[in-house]
């Protein structure tokens, strides 16, 4: 019988048609909640067919271990950051993911993030919720200049909204959307220095790479208008923690609001979790009861498809 793994927690917490979907093939589905780390990846490696993953180790040692067996890996959502990617093509085995799902999703959740730091709102509710009466004064996103780094389609779907917001767009990425671009007025730029040093709110929307890792660091956030904001919905490791905590420490930024953290889950005394000027949330970006479904269904038809013979689902249809 084929045996799934499978790990991710939003996929397993939230109803859909992709629970009958995944049900109907028949195989032995492990259930784990992930993400999991290199050490129980290479616990549970070598006993199954296919991995349905999310944000789990699955490192060059975990997939050496895996196989003969494995066959491919179904990545339910877009990083592949945590995958061994090189790797897993010197074995050839096939990696998928689940483009175009859950765009509108995270770009609406990096407003949530902007709205609560310029309205204190995790704050004054707190207050509130305790008695207290607070009316602390706030600011506007109106007219302010956003600076958008990385415009694929999450980066993209944020410009539309900033533009809602009367916002002045700039935009930074090596893949310049031209038409795009042009249709929604941003301003393009030739590197991230330029992009920070016009930001109020920088926003963040690329891969992890070598190029990107630390990409906010202390020269960058030192270019910055001083009570910027830096939002960030990739990853953690976008952004060196120590030179935003000593911008946040020093005025240079009025607010850090992140989905993302460098360790997830984080460790307890975690530095960015208790900064009084951060927001920060636990990678619920996508996890919306909309884009959920999305996104498993098409790691699910990645998955069926595959093993089935039939390829990879969303190159398929185009996504």
């Amino acid at each position: 019988m084929t045996r799934v793994l499978l790990t991710t927690t939003s996929y397993q917490d939230t109803p859909g048609p992709h629970h009958q979907l995944l049900e109907a093939q028949g195989y032995e589905i492990v259930r784990e909640r992930g993400p999991l780390g290199e050490e129980r990846m290479l616990e549970l490696a070598g006993g199954f067919d296919a991995l349905l993953c999310g944000d789990d180790a699955i490192t060059r040692r975990v997939l050496e271990q895996s196989l003969p067996r494995l066959k491919v890996l179904s990545k339910y959502g877009i990083g592949l950051d945590k995958i061994d990617v090189a790797a897993a093509t010197e074995m050839r085995l096939p990696v998928l993911f689940t483009p175009g799902v859950n765009h509108t999703t995270v770009a609406e959740h990096a407003f949530c993030l902007m709205l609560a730091l310029v309205r204190n709102l995790v704050d004054v509710c707190v207050a509130t919720r305790a008695g207290q009466w607070q009316r602390p004064t706030g600011h506007e996103l109106w007219r302010k200049r956003i600076g958008v780094f990385g415009l694929g389609r999450i980066g993209c779907e944020v410009v539309k909204r900033a533009r809602g917001f009367d916002m002045e767009v700039h935009g930074y990425d090596i893949h310049w959307p031209e038409e795009f671009a042009r249709e929604h007025g941003v301003v393009r730029h030739d590197g991230p220095d330029s992009l920070a040093a016009v930001s109020d709110v920088l926003s963040l929307h690329a891969n992890l790479s070598e190029s990107t890792h630390h990409v906010v660091n202390a020269a960058r956030l030192a270019l910055m208008p001083a009570g910027a904001l830096v939002i960030n919905t990739s990853r953690g490791e976008l952004v060196d923690n120590d030179a935003v905590i000593a911008a946040l420490d020093c005025g240079r930024l009025a607010g850090y609001g992140a989905d993302v953290l460098d360790v997830e889950p984080p460790p307890a005394d975690h530095p960015l979790l208790r900064h009084p000027k951060t927001v920060i949330t636990s990678h619920i970006g996508s996890r919306t009861y909309e884009s959920v479904p999305r996104q498993a269904m098409m790691a699910t038809r990645n998955l069926v498809h595959f093993l089935k013979g039939e390829g990879d689902y969303c190159q398929a249809n185009k996504f």
